[in-house]
């Protein structure tokens, strides 16, 4: 019989893959300017973006904080002028909801490139097989997610 390698255990995996992604995140973090934004910013600035008009209660709850410290840093990223408070355009216009500033929106597409850059940079050291092992991964790893 032809000697084929073990399969790995689901649970093997697991804490192969998560001690790689957790790896390949702070990096693509630490190695990308932050532009004075904590990281928690950043996520946050990304949630606006996702969901423009979001309450800062809505807000909490998705990123599963208090809403006093959603709102603290809400203040914070208001007075770098990266994020505004909006009247609702529905019925309820009494409801405020947050956006992103022009700024704002600059800040977050120039983390955006900067990760990019570094990550393309990364990917460039690797040779072809290794770059083409990474592609055949995302279809399954993409599955996780979904």
């Amino acid at each position: 019989m032809p000697n084929t390698p073990e399969l790995a255990s689901p649970a093997e995996l697991s804490d192969e893959l998560r001690f790689v992604l957790h790896r390949l995140l702070r990096l693509l973090r630490r190695e990308s300017p932050n532009h004075g934004l904590s990281p928690l910013h950043a996520l946050l600035l990304v949630a606006i973006r996702e969901t423009p008009g979001i309450g800062v209660g809505e807000l909490a709850r998705l990123e599963k904080l208090r809403s006093p410290t959603i709102s603290g840093h809400i203040k914070t990223l208001e007075g770098m002028g990266l994020v505004a408070r909006q009247a609702g355009a529905d019925a309820d216009r009494r409801r405020i909801g947050l956006v992103l500033t022009d700024q704002g929106v600059a800040m977050i597409t120039t983390i955006k490139q900067s990760r990019a850059d570094w990550l393309t940079a990364r990917l460039a050291q690797l040779s072809p097989e290794e770059r083409e092992t990474i592609r055949t991964a995302l279809a399954p790893l993409g599955k996780l997610i979904a």
